[in-house]
């Protein structure tokens, strides 16, 4: 198997996406560091491995991808056979797919941008973003415990790239005052519970703390 190289953050919400993904496959990589703050995802060699500039990046031999949902269908679907299935093929599960990316990711990464990571680059939080935000995140959370009362998880009945694909916005917002709109919701919170409990999810933090 060729070896594989992650360009990125660990507190990257795109990068953990990768991660997660291949710590659920149980596939090796080796991790090299982006360091965003000196923008070093702006710049060479960074930028001919991605040209938007963004994390993460991801090479397996002669093979370089960019886009973490893409990079994570790819790893599901090569290492089919290794580690938690996280793909059912069924049309189902690729609607929900497209519910976390265009329902969900909005509005939860815009809250994590004005509560977590706009005070962490010494700005200020707007209010009334967050507001605006979390009355649309609401109403996303609200499907989200209709769909949870009929199966196990959003994607189906087993764990899936649907359910991945949440953990870093909802990792983030765990720390936010915005987690009230998860308490509140017990179907829902009880799945947030679950996930967020997983091993693989684990060693990504632990690579926080590293």
């Amino acid at each position: 198997m060729a070896a594989i190289n992650v360009h990125g953050s660990p507190f990257s919400t795109a990068s953990q996406r990768v991660f997660a993904t291949l710590y659920e496959k149980d596939v090796d990589f080796e991790f090299v560091n982006v360091d965003m703050r000196s923008g070093e995802h702006k710049k060479e060699p960074f930028i001919s491995l991605n040209p938007f500039g963004q994390v993460p990046a991801y090479q397996e031999g002669d093979l370089t991808l960019f886009e973490s949902r893409a990079i994570t269908d790819h790893i599901a679907q090569k290492f089919a056979s290794k580690g938690t299935p996280l793909t059912t093929g069924e049309p189902e599960m690729k609607v929900w797919l497209q519910v976390e990316v265009n329902h969900f990711e909005p509005a939860s990464s815009q809250l994590g941008w004005e509560q977590v990571f706009k005070p962490m680059f010494g700005m200020t939080t707007d209010p009334a973003a967050v507001e605006a935000n979390e009355a649309k995140l609401s109403k996303v959370l609200d499907v989200y415990e209709t769909r949870l009362s009929k199966s196990k998880y959003l994607g189906g009945d087993q764990f899936t790239l649907v359910d991945l694909h949440h953990l870093p916005n909802i990792q983030v917002l765990n720390g936010t005052p915005t987690k009230k709109l998860f308490d509140s919701r017990p179907k829902l919170s009880a799945w947030i519970a679950d996930v967020t409990a997983r091993p693989a999810w684990s060693k990504v933090l632990a690579m926080q703390k590293q």
